[in-house]
């Protein structure tokens, strides 16, 4: 089927309510009913009367293969609040309105969806969107502060550009990928919750002269998946990311780097209070050891010699900034030898665990989507997957990280 994806985690099987209020901002809402629906999840929509001037039910049946509603009292189910609002497993309201945000925060059940707001045990993740001197007034702000008391996730709003002459300001609705992150995160077991993790992604970029660099082809992808899984666990996450053409992933603290001596620094300035570092980042391993001021021309005469000398070993030279009881991970990529190459880094950094795969494997590696690994333990049997999204890779080594770090506070 053209457009279909692999359910992923933690939307596989899982039902999300998602509402829809009467903003501009509802044409966002088809894509992001869509997009739930292509991570594997049910998605019952509620639309209220002014999302009707707006969209209408018919294109999120077609998106969603599942029935749109509208009505609080509907023909044959005077029920169906309370029936959608214990399915639930999240309720999302995007875009959440001035007005409905004061209903919500008044405890109102005037229509179906402040009653499903009511009556359900899940939680609950709203999206404000709204002109931005709407969003600035005290009541709104008001409504707001009680929304979070009662214990709502409100995700946004961005800044940005308003509804047409409204120019730009605070109120604008986050975009569908972005709702998507704090969706996950709403659903997922906050299983890392308090933990602070420091993960590293991307290439280093050495410097030869102002325009050009030695470095290598990583994307950064497997530190973004990474740092997004952590946070969706709820993990206080810190991104330090090299170059790359990725947009940052929703939640980490990003910290943008370019040289491997500056990845350094950005480590050891975190890693003393982190509880895990993963250490994903492709750094490179030389650079030129006199870098030039100017662009060097080719008329200069001949073909230039470039002295290389060794980048810092980011691994090596903060390991006596680790905490005590911290997880570190490191990342090897081989082109031979690759499990007892990986063995020998993983004992000499002093590594509890060492993701590790070949650089020619097909699908695997730089500039793709998918990754196969295989993880080395100190004490244990090495572990081969096969092969997988990066996306679940790192869940896979989350999991790893995880069971490291229970056991070492257990001892």
């Amino acid at each position: 089927m053209a457009g279909r994806r692999e359910p992923r985690r933690p939307f596989a099987g899982r039902r999300v309510l998602l509402g829809v209020t009467g903003g501009i901002a509802a044409y966002k809402a088809v894509q992001l009913a869509r997009d739930l629906a292509l991570a594997g999840a049910a998605v019952d929509v509620v639309l209220t009367a002014g999302a009707r001037e707006f969209v209408r039910p018919l294109t999120f049946e077609a998106l969603t293969g599942r029935a749109a509603h509208t009505s609080l009292y509907p023909d044959g189910d005077p029920n169906l609040h309370i029936r959608l609002a214990r399915e639930a497993d999240l309720v999302l309201v995007a875009p959440a309105t001035a007005n409905f945000l004061a209903r919500g925060a008044h405890g109102m059940a005037d229509d179906l969806l402040t009653a499903i707001l009511l009556a359900t045990p899940a939680p609950v993740v709203l999206c404000p969107a709204m002109n931005d001197r709407m969003y600035a007034h005290r009541a709104t702000q008001d409504n707001l502060l009680r929304l979070r008391e009662i214990g709502y996730t409100l995700a946004g709003p961005a800044t940005g550009p308003l509804a047409w002459g409204e120019g730009e300001g605070p109120g604008r609705m986050l975009e569908p990928d972005e709702i998507l992150a704090h969706a996950g995160r709403a659903l997922e077991s906050p299983s890392l919750d308090g933990v602070r993790i420091v993960v590293t992604a991307g290439p280093t970029r050495e410097p030869i002269d102002p325009v050009r660099y030695v470095g290598n082809r990583s994307s950064g992808r497997m530190g973004y998946e990474i740092a997004a899984a952590a946070w969706r666990r709820g993990a206080d996450v810190h991104l330090v990311s090299g170059p790359s053409h990725l947009l940052a992933p929703v939640g980490p603290v990003v910290t943008r780097v370019e040289t491997a001596e500056e990845m350094r620094g950005a480590v050891a300035a975190h890693l003393p209070n982190a509880d895990a570092l993963v250490m994903a980042a492709a750094v490179a391993d030389f650079r030129p050891s006199d870098p030039a001021g100017e662009k060097i021309k080719k008329e200069s005469g001949g073909v230039p010699v470039i002295e290389l000398e060794r980048t810092p070993d980011v691994l090596r030279e903060t390991r006596d900034l680790r905490p005590a009881g911290a997880v570190v991970v490191g990342f090897a990529l081989e082109t031979q030898d690759v499990v007892a190459n990986g063995r020998r880094k993983l004992e000499r950094k002093g590594l509890d665990l060492l993701v590790v795969n070949d650089a020619r494997e097909p699908g695997a590696g730089f500039e793709v989507v998918t990754n196969r690994v295989t993880f080395l333990e100190p004490g244990r049997d090495d572990e081969s997957l096969p092969l997988m999204s990066k996306g679940e890779v790192a869940d896979r080594i989350l999991d790893r990280v995880e069971a490291i770090l229970q056991a070492k506070r257990a001892r």
